[in-house]
Formats: C-alpha cells, sequence, structure tokens
C-alpha cells in the first residue's frame, strides 16, 4: 500500500443528526470524536507507510482511531470492521458518510503490524495523552501508580518433549519451501510422515525411560539436519534462516553429546534458567514466570496510571518486558519514560518488587519522587520461627 494524506472530513450532517437521534445522551466513542476531537493526523503516521507504490491507503488516522475503538470495545477484528460498516456512532466518531463500505478485517492486523515493524506502537498512547495534557486534565506533579500483570504468549504452552518435536519440525516446514529439492535429498523419507503433523503430547509415550528415548531420537535427527545445513555442500544462506537458527538454540540448550558421540536429552535441572529457555519456535523470546499463585508462558507489562482525587484516572506509561524480568529492573525506565513526556510524579506508589534499599534513598534526590512502597517482611529465622529476636525487637538510637 501508499500512503495518501486525507483531508479530514467534518462529520457527515446526515451522520451527526442520526447518530444524536440514537444516541441522545451520546456513546463512549461519540464522546471520543466530540471531547478530544481529531486525535490523530494521516501527517504523523507517515512512518507506517513507506513505499509510494501500491494502492491507496485507507485512512490512517482513521485506522488508528479504529484501533483505540476497538480495544476500548473489546472487539475482533472482524466485529470491529462490522461496527464500521454498521454502527452509526462509529460512523460519528470516523466521519463517515451512512452509506460508507467499511473496510476489510484484515486491513486493521496490517495497520498493527506496520505500528510494530515502524516502532511506533506508543504513538497512538502518547498522542492521546498529550491531547488530555492540553485539555488539562493531564500534568506531571500528584500521585502515580505502578503494577504489572502478565500477559499470555499467543502460543500452545508445551512440554519439552514437545518443543523439541515442534522446533525440529518448524525448521523442517522452512526449508520445504525455501529449498524443496534440498531436503528430499537430505532426509529420510519416513521424517515426512514422522514429523508432518504437530507434535502433541497426547500422541507420546507416557513412560519416563520411553519419553527419554523419544527425546534423543528426534536429538539425533535434529543434529543430522543441522550437520546437512552447516555442510560446505549446502547453500549458504540456509542458516540464516530464522526456524533453522532457533533449531540451533533449542538444541544446545535441550541436547548434549558426550565423549562417544552420543546424544543425551537433558534433565530439567540441567537445563538453562528460565530467562534464557526458549519455550515454542514460533516465539522465541516468550519465557516462563511464576508471580505469586500465578504462572504463565510469555511477557509482562508494567502500567502506569494517574490517581489524583479530583482528576480522571489515566494511563502515563506501559512498559513491556519479558517475563523473567523483575518490577525492580523497570522503576527507572518508568521515570526515564514519565520525565520525556514531562508527566513525573512527585508520589510513585508501587509495589514491594518494584523498589530496593538504594531506590528508595537516591529516588528522591536524583528525580524529586517520593516512593512509597510496603516493606518487605521480615524473612529470618527467628521471625519465621517466633523464637529469638527479630528485626522487629531493635530500634536505632540515632542520638
Amino acid at each position: 500500500m501508499c500512503f495518501r494524506i486525507e483531508k479530514i472530513a467534518p462529520i457527515p450532517p446526515q451522520t451527526a443528526t442520526i447518530a444524536r437521534s440514537a444516541f441522545p445522551k451520546g456513546s463512549i466513542v461519540m464522546s471520543i470524536r466530540d471531547e478530544l476531537g481529531i486525535l490523530y493526523q494521516d501527517e504523523q503516521l507517515r512512518a507506517l507507510f513507506p513505499s509510494k507504490q501500491g494502492q491507496p491507503a485507507w485512512s490512517a488516522w482513521r485506522l488508528a482511531l479504529i484501533t483505540v475503538m476497538q480495544y476500548i470495545e473489546d472487539l475482533t477484528d472482524a466485529q470491529a470492521a462490522q461496527a464500521v460498516r454498521g454502527r452509526i456512532d462509529w460512523k460519528y466518531a470516523l466521519s463517515l458518510p451512512l452509506a460508507d463500505p467499511g473496510i476489510d478485517s484484515s486491513v486493521l492486523s496490517e495497520f498493527r503490524g506496520r505500528l510494530v515493524k515502524a516502532k511506533a506502537e506508543e504513538l497512538l498512547l502518547v498522542r492521546l495523552l498529550e491531547r488530555c495534557q492540553e485539555r488539562g486534565w493531564l500534568s506531571g506533579g500528584g500521585v502515580q501508580r505502578s503494577d504489572s500483570t502478565h500477559v499470555l504468549a499467543a502460543i500452545r504452552v508445551m512440554h519439552r518433549l514437545e518443543v523439541v518435536g515442534e522446533t525440529l519440525r518448524a525448521a523442517l516446514n522452512s526449508l520445504a519451501v525455501a529449498v524443496p529439492q534440498w531436503l528430499q535429498e537430505k532426509v529420510p523419507v519416513e521424517w515426512f510422515s514422522c514429523y508432518g503433523s504437530r507434535v502433541e503430547d497426547y500422541h507420546m509415550p507416557k513412560a519416563s525411560d520411553e519419553r527419554q528415548q523419544l527425546g534423543e531420537t528426534i536429538g539425533r535427527d535434529g543434529y543430522r539436519l543441522l550437520a546437512a545445513v552447516y555442510d560446505h555442500d549446502a547453500p549458504d544462506w540456509l542458516v540464516n534462516l530464522p526456524a533453522v537458527e532457533v533449531l540451533r538454540q533449542v538444541w544446545v540448550q535441550q541436547f548434549h553429546i558426550d565423549a562417544d558421540q552420543q546424544v543425551h536429552f537433558r534433565q530439567p535441572n540441567n537445563s538453562p534458567p528460565s530467562a534464557q529457555l526458549i519455550h515454542s519456535p514460533y516465539d522465541v523470546e516468550a519465557r516462563f514466570s511464576r508471580k505469586r499463585e500465578t504462572q504463565w508462558v510469555g511477557y509482562k507489562v508494567h502500567l502506569s496510571e494517574t490517581c489524583g482525587e479530583n482528576a480522571p484516572h489515566l494511563i502515563t506509561h506501559v512498559e513491556t518486558t519479558v517475563a523473567t524480568t523483575t518490577d525492580v529492573q523497570v522503576t527507572d525506565r518508568i521515570h526515564q519514560g514519565l520525565k520525556q513526556r514531562q508527566l513525573l510524579p512527585l508520589t510513585h506508589i508501587v509495589d514491594t518488587g518494584y523498589v530496593s534499599i538504594e531506590q528508595m534513598l537516591n529516588t528522591q534526590d536524583t528525580a524529586g519522587i517520593e516512593l512509597l512502597a510496603p516493606v518487605l517482611p521480615d524473612s529470618s529465622w527467628q521471625a519465621q520461627a517466633g523464637i529469638g529476636f527479630d528485626v522487629a525487637n531493635f530500634t536505632i538510637d540515632w542520638d
């Protein structure tokens, strides 16, 4: 698609009249248009459409606003596209005539892909915050709070045996597309049936020794494929295929070769730490983590919001990290992001995991922020056992 700048037209009179009749008190998407006006301009989104060739793109500002409204109402792409075609309040917010045919749902996912590719995923939030600042609803100072929650990766959670089998299958599928003739010459015919279907634990043996044997069989097959790919007679570029590189990394993590050149499936206690361990060939950055009673494979998102008494509560900063990143590693990054937008609070309320003694002592001096967090519980054996003298039994005589 190529980019075109489209002049933002006012709301068509017929659309406005019918929308006001249907929603005399308005709706949330109508309020966005009435209270915030035109949030996004095509010019702000030019970087998302670098090509000057192809079919003209649908209005970029409309796609950005649809993305926001879709998130507010928790709609799928198909539901959002249907809302553009059939809902009067959406046509009102988008300055569309009633007869506008709308868009295909695939355009929405493509637009989000462009946001990510251009590293402009924060653009929509930043522009919204700027408008809130212009309206006087948001400013620096005051009180903000931050907390984290888990984000599930869009993958199937798999056992280690499934991971290695599916990783080998993904590499074979990638090579089958890239070099089908070469692959047929290098691998046994039975591999196409053995690794042709999705690897699932349901079809695997249950006994631990049999599972170990199956894992080592998969390991030998994977090493055989890697040897073929890295052979000097193979096309040089095969090693750069993402699925092949993932295969190499997973095999380093899950297998080892002894002095007799025998392949062994590593035991769980001999595997890399969670921060390094790949759990799926389809999302190599997703990590396993646990927070209290919750465990997941994916990521972690840190949300900061204002919490003043006489102002709307607004999200001011979003920080996404791998699941194994500790909260305390993110505190300074949150402050840096808020500082760039001139939104640093005077008081920052956080959970215990976000603070260290050093931060509690230095943040006030370096950033002018008072960090408020619960005190870590006393983990000494005296406190746990309820005998002896724990921290609570001591006071400091400052004189």
